[in-house]
């Protein structure tokens, strides 16, 4: 198993590594047809600048190259790993991707983890008794968590839990000035983090757990799970052993496809919360037209999706002894 999870993977990294050059490509032209560049944006913020300041700037900073020779100088950086260099941050870009990564891969780890255990454990307890109130009650709750904008949820969640009640803080990822033990410090971070995981998790959760339902509901019935009551195999390992493990596998499938809208998600959600993580990074980019820093970003979220899924067919595979990494599923 190990020596063929080890050849999938060195089969499948250079075959992403066009995919993620073509979606560089894409990212590159599409940016390029947005109105405005970084130039713009640092003659507003200074009240003032001539013509002539502004295209001086453009010389500077290449922008006022042609756009074949822009791609060419962006392709070659790429080739040597270097992602250029944030004009309005005054940063390399690549340093500042990796100082926000960890916020956000901490905030996208924790709702993650969230989504998946109350969804699996739902789906799971309103399978065994279908059609019963507590099947109905989860129904409903699923149905509004699914329907409920993730910004207003989370406006909503702040005014509740930091404003109302004063139970969290309301944004940032750390307390200004906290002095003391890295247990202080980490406990103060959790605090902080809550509100924006739960936020970012409750859609996902809903999607989970209904997903989790139909599947142990669709599992439950089928021959191979009489069979092993016919052997007098006990309920839970029925249930834990053979059900669940085979209805989690489109619960993987799905994860490695949602990797890309967890992360748009974490735009909405930092930015709400003022996480200082990749989306709200983004969201600065945008509006700062820094397009360096945004084909960064864009670039690391497309490498980090390609992994993932790369990742969930082992985990399917690992699930189901039926797949072959090889070739598919066996006969």
């Amino acid at each position: 198993m190990a020596h063929s999870i080890a050849s999938f993977v060195a089969r499948r990294l250079p075959q992403a590594v066009p995919v993620v050059l073509g979606i560089a490509l894409l990212n590159f032209v599409v940016l390029q047809l947005a109105p405005g560049d970084v130039v713009d944006v640092l003659a507003g913020e200074a009240g003032a600048a001539t013509p002539e300041s502004m295209a001086a700037l453009r010389a500077q900073f290449g922008l006022d190259q042609p756009v074949l020779v822009q791609l060419g100088h962006y392709l070659q950086r790429l080739l040597t790993l270097d992602l250029g260099f944030s004009y309005r941050q005054n940063m390399p870009v690549f340093e500042l991707i990796m100082d926000r990564l960890p916020a956000t891969l901490l905030l996208m780890g924790a709702a993650l983890a969230v989504a998946l255990a109350l969804g699996i454990a739902l789906g799971v307890l309103t399978a065994l008794k279908p059609a019963r109130w507590f099947d109905q009650t989860v129904s409903v709750l699923v149905l509004f968590a699914y329907a409920m904008p993730t910004f207003w949820l989370g406006l909503m969640a702040m005014v509740l839990f930091a404003g109302k009640l004063g139970w969290l803080p309301s944004g940032g990822m750390g307390a200004v000035g906290l002095q003391g033990s890295w247990w202080t410090q980490a406990l103060d971070v959790a605090r902080h983090l809550v509100l924006p995981a739960a936020t970012l998790a409750t859609f996902y959760l809903a999607v989970y757990a209904k997903l989790v339902r139909n599947s142990m509901l669709e599992v439950m019935g089928a021959d191979f799970i009489r069979t092993a009551r016919a052997k007098g195999v006990s309920r839970a390992g029925v249930l834990l052993r053979h059900a669940l493990r085979n209805a989690l596998l489109p619960l993987v499938t799905m994860l490695g496809y949602q990797v890309s809208a967890l992360l748009s998600g974490a735009v909405l959600v930092e930015s709400v919360f003022a996480w200082p993580g990749i989306g709200r990074l983004a969201f600065e980019a945008v509006t700062a037209r820094d397009f360096n820093l945004l084909l960064g970003i864009l670039l690391l979220s497309s490498i980090l999706v390609t992994l993932i899924n790369i990742a969930a067919d082992v985990a399917v595979a690992w699930l189901d002894p039926r797949v072959d990494l090889a070739g598919g599923a066996a006969p």
